[in-house]
């Protein structure tokens, strides 16, 4: 008679453990990290706007006048410093002239009463580009060019940009009063911008309140005393 003999035998397995739970965010939590994402934003933008507002304060500006009494009158020395919008500049390379404005303003200071105003003086100008000789024509006037033409206009021929905006930047000896004052505590504000009522219309719809058409600068300063 056979015998057989049989062997059992195990091994253990080993035992998996479950995965814990994912942890769940709470609405609270969610709400937290949505502020923060804002305030992170928020200071980046304001960032950007404080560099952006510092580099125009660093790029457009008056430099210090020089006031002159003549026997001429009051005369006005300045330099301007900016660098024209890409929207400008655009339009200029378009064959489409630009136009910007000199405003000179004399006041006296009262402390009685609001400041007297001595006299005014304007000084404009008209900026083009000619595609087929690819040269810039500046006009400077005393009053408003017309639609009808350019009138007694005085007019310079420029090689390039840069040229005809550094003799536009460039104001010497401008008489902005017949007769010096002789008076104390009197300041002359001087004001460049651009012209945008001589725009074509579509234009000047266009650029209403938008920020690549603004040049604005201005300074103001005290006439010293006469002797």
């Amino acid at each position: 008679m056979l015998w057989v003999t049989t062997t059992v035998s195990s091994t253990p397995c080993c035992k998996r453990h479950a995965d814990p739970p994912h942890r769940a965010w709470s609405p609270a939590w969610l709400r937290l990290l949505a502020r923060l994402a804002g305030a992170l934003l928020l200071a980046g933008v304001l960032a950007g706007l404080g560099l952006q507002a510092r580099a125009d304060a660093l790029t457009a500006e008056i430099g210090p006048m020089q006031l002159d009494r003549s026997d001429d009158g009051l005369l006005l020395s300045a330099n301007l410093h900016f660098e024209l919008p890409y929207q400008i500049d655009d339009a200029l390379r378009q064959g489409i002239p630009m136009y910007f404005v000199a405003d000179a303003q004399i006041q006296r200071e009262r402390w009685y009463w609001s400041d007297q105003q001595l006299a005014t003086a304007s000084r404009h100008f008209r900026l083009s580009h000619q595609p087929l000789t690819r040269r810039w024509r500046l006009h400077i006037s005393s009053t408003p060019f017309s639609s009808s033409g350019l009138g007694l206009a005085l007019g310079q021929t420029f090689e390039s940009l840069d040229d005809a905006l550094a003799s536009m930047q460039r104001i010497s000896r401008w008489k902005i009063m017949d007769t010096a004052p002789t008076q104390s505590g009197v300041s002359v504000q001087l004001r460049f911008r651009i012209d945008l009522s001589q725009l074509p219309r579509p234009l000047q719809i266009g650029a209403l309140g938008r920020s690549g058409w603004n040049l604005q600068l201005s300074r103001t300063q005290m006439l010293e005393d006469a002797p």
